[in-house]
């Protein structure tokens, strides 16, 4: 069995000529990313947040500060973060979404294990992260808890990590 790694920042080819008739408007310029090189071409991450924005697929975007810059639909109805415009420019971590460990107790998650989740994993070390979380979603009254499968990866932008895209499944 082969094992193969690919980089997800580079699957976007960069055209040969600008492109005029398309600009990204969904990414804030403020994290210190402009939506295009200068050139017309959109940058790695504008391109990710533009398709975890339409993807059918429950998937988050983060920036390098930890904050929501893209989220599906699906994803929103999975976490119960509400809506995607509800949910972008918000910390993943103050967003309303609440990290349970897996006791019986089903307590708050310490702050050490939070920078062990995938998506936090994946922005610190750079590498693929991949683990199970459970989550209560903020809309959820009593003990109802989501358990979901994360995988990782980190976003680059000019060979940096620019932020992390993970896709949940639910388990």
């Amino acid at each position: 069995m082969a094992h193969v790694e690919l980089s997800i920042s580079e699957a976007f080819p960069t055209p040969a000529t600008p492109s005029l008739g398309h600009r990204s408007t969904g990414f804030d310029d403020s994290t210190g990313f402009d939506d295009a090189d200068g050139r017309g071409h959109l940058d790695g991450f504008s391109r990710w947040s533009e398709t975890v924005s339409a993807a059918a697929e429950p998937c988050l975007l983060i920036d390098r500060e930890t904050t929501i810059a893209a989220v599906s639909p699906s994803c929103c109805q999975l976490l119960g973060l509400g809506t995607p415009l509800d949910a972008l420019g918000l910390p993943l971590l103050g967003s309303g979404l609440r990290l349970l460990d897996f006791t019986a107790a089903r307590g708050e998650l310490t702050e050490q294990d939070v920078e062990k989740i995938p998506p936090l994993l994946a922005l610190h070390s750079g590498r693929l992260a991949r683990g199970l979380l459970r989550v209560s979603c903020p809309e959820a009254d009593g003990p109802d808890a989501t358990t979901v499968d994360a995988i990782a990866t980190p976003v680059l932008t000019e060979g940096q990590v620019a932020g992390s895209l993970t896709f949940f499944s639910e388990v």
